[in-house]
Parts: structure tokens; C-alpha cells; sequence
């Protein structure tokens, strides 16, 4: 029997997500999370779809990355899904950062490895624990094939106009500076499911598509090819984020050196762990803001008007880019999740064929929909996201292509 199973694993510096994925039908047979890898004490969350089994949870101590995924894997045993099981087709990695070289899903090896690490000073929080999962996984299944699907990918189609920052040329191409842009898996997967909602030919299609968690992106997609992305050369340029900036003058770096003697790391640690929506308000979950613009709490009402001034600009910035904009696409947990943010997003800009339907924006579900009224020029839809899909999708066509 042919294997169609793909195990996708997302590795970061203390944790591990994972699905496994029946790629003959789509299935989700189990999911899960290993955390506070390295710490005395570590948690194990499995839950097993395919059987309809409860979240199962274990606490123990997860020494390094290769203790925990043996635990992924005895909890996948117990359900028949192991590891070593002869249905298991590759193991999908998601890796943050491939540069120029790597605009596909590709298969991995030394040499792929080896250009990963050498991408690390422009991730250096997420390509090292990309690359420790892969030779966790490697020692696991040596024999299996392993893929990396990488967040640049989908923005590697951007225009040079759109990824060159405008300095010097040679010290630019020198240290790898210019923008390439993050959440490419689930710009990708949204777009195209888009496409399908609208029932139109992607190709024919222009988007903006928002994904907004507590990372926050924006791209402008014309015929299912990004043009244009909010992130940079790392993930802090563009949209307020749950603990980022955002876009920023870059001399408020020199200006915090000069004035309140910040080294770099301090700078880094500001702008990436201490400002947005925390720095503004003490406060990343955007329920919790909401909460307190109804009891009346004026910094969080600030907040949330800076978040959302920004999201507009984006969304005119883009309108401008693309010309003609078919339709406006909310994804990730704020903008699958928040109406308010939703509405107030959109509010203003009725000029430019935007609306919300109220009745249609209250409403929750997990399903792609529609939340603009009928006469909208412009589609606004709310399309939940699904990177491990997509990664398990691009892996699995890979593999079988060989």
C-alpha cells in the first residue's frame, strides 16, 4: 500500500507543534504540542482526531528536542500511528527563513541543511530550531524523506521594486538585506482558498489578504502571486502585533542609543517582545482589549485605534498597489475571530466599494464565508487559515512527484 501519510512538525526553541495528516482524504488523524522543552518540567498535549479521542496530557521532563519527540512518537504508537508505521510517507517541516535560494518546498539534505544555518543571522529566533527539529527528525526516520516548506516561499514572487529597501545597492546584496516577507504558507493556503469561496479563477483574482494573530501580516496577491507583503527582512516591519512595532523610523534606534543608552539587544528586545499591543496597553489578547474598551479603559481604546489606523493604511497602501481589488480576506485567530476589528478595519472606507454586513460579521463559525452585503463592490471574507494543510499539501506533492 502506497503511504499518504504526513507528519508536519513545527519546531521552535522549547516547543513542537505537530499534525499528522491522511494525505488520501485530508484527514486529520491527531494533533498536538510539546512545550517547556528543556525545563524542569515539560507538557505533552495529544490529541488523537481520526479516533475521535480526548486531549490527552503528560507532564514530564523533555531534556532536548530528541526526548520529545520520542514522546510524540510513543503517544502516536498508542493510537496505531507511530512513527515507524510503513503509512508514513515524510515528515513536513516548516522552516521561517530560505532566503532567495529556496522559493519551493524542497527536499532536504546536507547541503539544504547547511544553507538554512547559513540563513540564520536574518532569523535568528526561528531558523536554529527549525534546523533542530529537521536532525531530530532525521535521527528518528533516517530512511524517510524530509521536506522543508519555507514562510518566505510565497513572497519570493515579489517584484524587485517591492522587495529592494532603498540603500546602498552593494551593501545591500553583500548581508542578504531586502524584504521577504513571513506567514508565506498562510497567505498561500488563504488565497487560494479565497479563489474557491468567490468561486472565481484565482488567476484572475486581486487580494489583500490580512492575517492577523499576535504575528501580524498583511499581502497584496494579484493572479495567486504575492506582489507585495507588510514583513521585511524579519518579521517586525509592517502591521502592530501582539508584542511587535511594527513599522517604525529606524532612527529611533540611534535616538534610544544616544538618549537612554540602549545597546542593540535592548533595542531588540523593545521593539520585539515590548512594544505593540502590549507596549501600548500591557496587553496582546485583543478579547481582553475589547473587554476593557467596554469598561471604558482609555489606553487599551488607544491601543485599538493605532492597530487598527495602521491596518487602513495597509489596506489603501495595497488598494494602490494592485489597482483593482477584488476582494479583502481576514485570517489567523484576531482577524478570524475579532468582529470589531473586522468592522472597524473596514469602516470609512465604503469609497473604495468596502463594507461589512453586521448580521453576517457577528456571526462565528470555522468555515469560509462572506461578510460584506450584497451591493459591496468589494468582497470582505473571513477565511480560516490552515498552514499545517498547506505544508502537509506541498510536502506530500513533493514527495510523490519524485
Amino acid at each position: 500500500m502506497t503511504p499518504t501519510r504526513i507528519l508536519v512538525l513545527n519546531s521552535g526553541s522549547s516547543s513542537v507543534k505537530y499534525q499528522l495528516i491522511d494525505m488520501a482524504d485530508g484527514t486529520r488523524l491527531a494533533t498536538g504540542l510539546a512545550e517547556r522543552i528543556g525545563e524542569e518540567t515539560s507538557a505533552l498535549h495529544h490529541r488523537p482526531l481520526g479516533t475521535g479521542g480526548e486531549e490527552r496530557r503528560r507532564e514530564e521532563r523533555l531534556a532536548d528536542h530528541d526526548a520529545a519527540l520520542a514522546a510524540i512518537g510513543e503517544q502516536l504508537d498508542a493510537d496505531g500511528m507511530g512513527l515507524e508505521s510503513p503509512q508514513l510517507a515524510a515528515i513536513g517541516h516548516r522552516v521561517v527563513h530560505g532566503g532567495l535560494r529556496f522559493t519551493e518546498p524542497t527536499l532536504i539534505d546536507d547541503a539544504v541543511l547547511k544553507e538554512i544555518e547559513r540563513l540564520v543571522p536574518v532569523a535568528p529566533l526561528h531558523n536554529p530550531a527549525n534546523i533542530t527539529g529537521i536532525r531530530t527528525a532525521q535521527r528518528v526516520r533516517p530512511d524517510l524523506p524530509q521536506v522543508a516548506v519555507f514562510d518566505t516561499a510565497f513572497h519570493s514572487a515579489m517584484p524587485e521594486h517591492a522587495a529592494r529597501y532603498a540603500i546602498d545597492v552593494e551593501t545591500a546584496d553583500a548581508h542578504r538585506v531586502r524584504r521577504y516577507g513571513f506567514h508565506g504558507t498562510s497567505h498561500a493556503y488563504v488565497s487560494r482558498r479565497a479563489a474557491r469561496l468567490l468561486e472565481r479563477d484565482p488567476a484572475q483574482l486581486n487580494l489583500i489578504v490580512l492575517h492577523l494573530g499576535n504575528g501580524a501580516s498583511a499581502s497584496a496577491v494579484s493572479g495567486g502571486r504575492c506582489v507585495d507583503t507588510s514583513m521585511g527582512l524579519t518579521p517586525l516591519e509592517g502591521l502592530v502585533m501582539g508584542t511587535r512595532s511594527g513599522d517604525i523610523d529606524p532612527a529611533v534606534v540611534f535616538h534610544l542609543r544616544r538618549v537612554a543608552g540602549m545597546d542593540v539587544d535592548a533595542v531588540d528586545e523593545l521593539l520585539n517582545k515590548r512594544s505593540g499591543l502590549v507596549g501600548l496597553c500591557g496587553e496582546n489578547d485583543m478579547r481582553v482589549i475589547r473587554r476593557r474598551i467596554d469598561e471604558g479603559d482609555e489606553a487599551a481604546r488607544l491601543a485599538f485605534d493605532i492597530y487598527i489606523h495602521r491596518l487602513k493604511k495597509y489596506i489603501g497602501a495595497y488598494y494602490a498597489v494592485l489597482g483593482r481589488v477584488d476582494a479583502v480576506v481576514f485570517t489567523a485567530g484576531v482577524g478570524e475571530n475579532s468582529a470589531p476589528v473586522r468592522e472597524a478595519a473596514v469602516a470609512g472606507l465604503e469609497e473604495l466599494g468596502l463594507a461589512v454586513d453586521g448580521e453576517l460579521n457577528a456571526r462565528g463559525g470555522d468555515v469560509p464565508r462572506l461578510i460584506s452585503p450584497e451591493y459591496a463592490r468589494v468582497k470582505v471574507a473571513v477565511v480560516p487559515t490552515d498552514e499545517e494543510l498547506e505544508i502537509a499539501q506541498q510536502t506530500y506533492a513533493l514527495v510523490t512527484a519524485r
